[in-house]
């Protein structure tokens, strides 16, 4: 049972789409006519179960992913957000955000009207030819009205872009990005291409048929997309994600970098809750008839838990709050691993220019940003 009463976020993994993206490793299947009831009564089922165990503790955040959550009935994501708040109350100023295609664009006026204020947009490139190749069913002009659509919805709207493609040069996203930030959006979620294991686009590029830019190309593009954002009043305030301003910024995520409690639902979701004063990971079991199986069997969805030892779990704390740009306090964490990060590390970073620490609270510079990973990893060596 959890001793805690703060509020948590909950994350609803939705494991269909229409088609798979080759740049795809989340955990995802093809539609493929499937009935979606017994999923959608197995995750609300799985909220209740979990209520019980840990206690109704109020929602901050909700966040529909996956996976295309676009395309469950704006009815049925009622009827979820309600199983949800009946499980865990939701806050008064929750945010509950859905991911959407742009295809999907007639539904977002009733997703609104169903409890979502927030419209997160799997823009992911405004060039056509660039889209078919990431495998996505819309086409730029289709993707625009998707975001004009959204914005007159009364949603927050937040928009995905995938830059380093295949071919990319720096002008043309230059071109791309400064197009977009034209465009009545408050948030983006700027990532680079990354080639996961076991997707399309890895045995691509094994194949040799495509080459992302090279790494110094790449860091270019990050560079350029930094000013572009600073020039329009879209600073980062995490190392991929840029608002208009802090009241646009995805609260479910910064849940994730802060270190605070989200609930996993849905194949294959993971979460991180307080049980018994300890943090533990969780992860549903992963297709959806074996999750739709063991919310049965079991009350909840989890296939695997795991109490984080206080050292694992202080470090990946670290390795989360130093994507935000403000940083994080290093006390807590100290104190919640048992000794000090390594002051040696914290020295030679910073002589470098990679990070700055004031004795307190440490945060990585704008020329450490693409070493974060790194910059955590030589912190946690004492």
């Amino acid at each position: 049972m959890s001793s805690s009463t703060a509020p948590l976020g909950i994350y609803v993994h939705w494991p269909y789409c229409a088609r798979i993206c080759p740049y795809c490793d989340f955990n995802v299947y093809r539609q493929r006519g499937a009935d979606p009831r017994d999923l959608l009564a197995a995750i609300g089922a799985d909220a209740a179960g979990h209520a019980a165990r840990i206690g109704a503790r109020p929602a901050a955040t909700v966040f529909l992913g996956g996976g295309t959550p676009s395309l469950v009935e704006p009815d049925d994501v009622a009827r979820l957000i309600a199983a949800i708040d009946q499980a865990f109350p939701l806050a008064a100023d929750v945010e509950i955000t859905l991911e959407a295609n742009p295809e999907d664009r007639a539904r977002f006026d009733a997703y609104v009207r169903a409890g979502v204020t927030r419209l997160s947009i799997g823009l992911q490139s405004l060039n056509d030819a660039d889209l078919a190749a990431l495998g996505r069913a819309h086409g730029a002009d289709a993707g625009r009205a998707a975001v004009e659509h959204a914005a007159v919805t009364g949603a927050r709207v937040s928009v995905d872009l995938i830059y380093a493609r295949h071919g990319q040069t720096l002008q043309a996203w230059a071109n791309e990005l400064g197009a977009a930030l034209t465009l009545p959006v408050e948030h983006f979620s700027l990532y680079q291409l990354t080639i996961e294991a076991g997707t399309a686009y890895e045995r691509a590029v094994r194949r040799g048929r495509i080459a992302p830019p090279p790494t110094e190309a790449a860091a270019d593009m990050y560079a350029l997309t930094q000013a572009l954002c600073d020039g329009v009043g879209a600073p980062a305030y995490e190392v991929s994600n840029h608002s208009r301003g802090q009241a646009a910024h995805a609260r479910h995520n910064r849940l994730y970098w802060e270190g605070a409690d989200w609930l996993g639902l849905g194949p294959g979701a993971h979460g991180r809750i307080a049980i018994d004063g300890a943090r533990t990971a969780s992860v549903a079991a992963r297709t959806p008839a074996a999750y739709v199986a063991a919310v049965a069997a079991q009350g909840v969805g989890w296939a695997e838990t795991e109490a984080l030892d206080p050292v694992d779990d202080a470090e990946e704390r670290l390795m989360m709050g130093l994507r935000l740009i403000e940083g994080v306090a290093l006390p807590p964490l100290e104190a919640r691993r048992g000794r000090p990060f390594a002051r040696t590390a914290l020295d030679d970073l910073a002589a470098q220019g990679l990070i700055v620490f004031d004795g307190a609270r440490v945060r990585v510079t704008a020329e450490g940003r693409l070493l974060t990973d790194r910059i955590a990893r030589e912190l946690c060596l004492a």
